[in-house]
């Protein structure tokens, strides 16, 4: 057999086509949650890490700088193998989706923290001054700033969750990975892992590119 046959056998793909489409469906779907979730949860966090008392806030601080040391596939398998033994079970998407919403909130808390202390003071002193509360002054005065700010690094963060989501395939999520890794199997060829590695350079590069060209467009406004 050649290279041809070994690595891009088109009727293996063609007969693995079918899992693959399967297990995008649950990466597309894991992806989605984690960042929606990681998003809302990370906004949240960032205000408390910011704003509660002092108690509050050294717990908010312990837990993004706990969460971001650890690796992703630790934290996963931690949340599959381990809460089991105190008495509580999740599926694997749960599992997976947990432990990727966790990550993703402490970098979103984090990168947005950074975004609200880049906002000058002054925009404070004006909301107080026009009497606006603290929930408003937030939710129309600094946060629409602050996100402006931190699309592009959040923007890279959640491009990184999507490719960690190959990670569930440990905890026997059928994601893309797993399906690719099922049909190597099944088919004694490892195209599947080929094709699968072409869905993910089409998901993920027009990502990449969007992230690059955020990037250059903050640039731009902070030259002016």
């Amino acid at each position: 057999m050649n290279i041809l046959d070994i690595f891009f056998n088109m009727s293996v793909l063609q007969r693995a086509l079918p899992m693959l489409l399967t297990g995008l469906k649950f990466t597309l779907g894991l992806g989605i949650v984690t960042i929606i979730g990681g998003t809302v949860l990370g906004t949240l966090l960032a205000v408390v890490r910011l704003y509660a008392p002092k108690p509050i806030r050294i717990l908010a601080v312990l837990y993004i700088d706990l969460v971001r040391a650890i690796p992703v596939l630790v934290l996963l398998i931690l949340i599959y193998y381990a809460l089991p033994f105190a008495g509580i079970t999740l599926n694997s998407f749960v599992a997976a989706a947990t432990a990727l919403i966790m990550v993703l909130t402490a970098f979103t808390a984090e990168v947005l923290r950074a975004g609200i202390q880049a906002i000058p003071k002054g925009q404070f002193e004006a909301a107080q001054s026009l009497g606006l509360g603290f929930t408003v002054t937030m939710r129309k005065v600094i946060l629409p700033q602050a996100v402006r700010i931190v699309i592009p690094p959040h923007a890279s963060n959640c491009v990184s969750v999507i490719k960690d989501t190959a990670l569930a395939s440990v905890v026997a999520l059928s994601d893309l990975l797993k399906q690719a890794t099922d049909a190597q199997a099944l088919f004694a060829n490892p195209t599947p892992l080929i094709g699968a590695a072409g869905i993910y350079v089409m998901i993920l590069w027009p990502m990449v590119r969007f992230t690059g060209y955020l990037e250059k467009r903050a640039s731009k406004a902070f030259a002016r």
